[in-house]
């Protein structure tokens, strides 16, 4: 049962939660061992909440699951976890892990019950707005963001930065939707009401727009950015976002993939490598001064 509680816990979706050392990376503080510490422990507290989440969205959706040909095997929707444990380890999650976020910083704490009501809300009623319910899903990866500039205290942290989380999560959204509507065909209103509002040519008109504002607001952050280099040499790491962004959208239109972000990102080789590649860049922009003025 505990595996099964680990399961529907879903502790690959865990990685979403990165973002939150957006704050103590692109501040220039990640070498300060007392912020890096407490981007850590904001960290974990937050996959504490988002397994919260997860399991209160699961029991929600555990009957339209059970149609899905996917979401199906799921601890809940198949049965291989009572409901009443679920419910127990969310509540217990919440218990514990808000409070904590409190004590952390209470700037962090806010920001966590924010998150944590505006996904709740999300699983109950905010997933079947069409369009509202991608802006949701972008707000969330936003709040992880704020709230890692919140854990640390930062100076010099871009705004463009919100503009490119919030830009980059649509784009996952909004092909995740799009995934859905051709994996489910005509039973896609079974299981969410929003995708009945959707239609491949709409969602890949988002597509495209969202992808060519994403680069745009990047390349603005690459060169206005008040914590890089004068010298633009942010502006190297563009290609990795481009590639980035374009073999994405190859994994989705020719591989037909995109329903699971997470499961790309870890098991296409080449999006992990430009990913790590854009980071070890972008790291060396940032840092690369400070470890040559010591």
């Amino acid at each position: 049962m505990f595996y099964q509680l680990l399961r529907a816990m879903r502790p690959k979706q865990w990685t979403k939660n990165v973002f939150i050392f957006a704050g103590v990376f692109f501040d220039g503080k990640v070498l300060v061992p007392q912020y890096l510490l407490r981007s850590i422990a904001g960290l974990a507290l937050f996959c504490g909440i988002t397994s919260a989440v997860y399991l209160i969205n699961d029991l929600v959706d555990m009957e339209k699951d059970r149609l899905h040909p996917i979401k199906r095997h799921r601890p809940l929707a198949s049965g291989a976890l009572p409901p009443i444990v679920a419910q127990v380890a969310a509540a217990v999650l919440f218990a514990v892990c808000l409070p904590a976020s409190f004590l952390l910083r209470p700037s962090f704490g806010v920001v966590a019950v924010l998150y944590a009501l505006v996904m709740v809300l999300y699983s109950f009623v905010l997933k079947n707005v069409v369009i509202i319910d991608v802006m949701t899903v972008a707000a969330g990866f936003v709040l992880r963001v704020f709230a890692g500039t919140t854990v640390v205290p930062v100076s010099r942290f871009s705004p463009w930065l919100y503009v490119c989380t919030t830009l980059l999560a649509l784009f996952i959204a909004i092909n995740k939707r799009r995934h859905e509507l051709l994996l489910l065909a005509e039973n896609a209103n079974g299981h969410r009401s929003s995708l009945q509002e959707y239609t491949v040519a709409f969602l890949d008109n988002m597509t495209s727009l969202v992808t060519s504002t994403t680069l745009a607001a990047y390349s603005f952050y690459t060169f206005s950015a008040p914590n890089l280099p004068a010298n633009h040499t942010m502006m190297l790491t563009i290609p990795f976002v481009i590639y980035g962004l374009f073999r994405y959208l190859y994994l989705i239109y020719t591989k037909n993939l995109g329903g699971a972000p997470e499961e790309i990102f870890i098991h296409d080789r080449p999006l992990l490598l430009a990913c790590l590649l854009w980071g070890l860049t972008a790291g060396l922009v940032i840092y690369g001064p400070l470890l040559f003025a010591r």
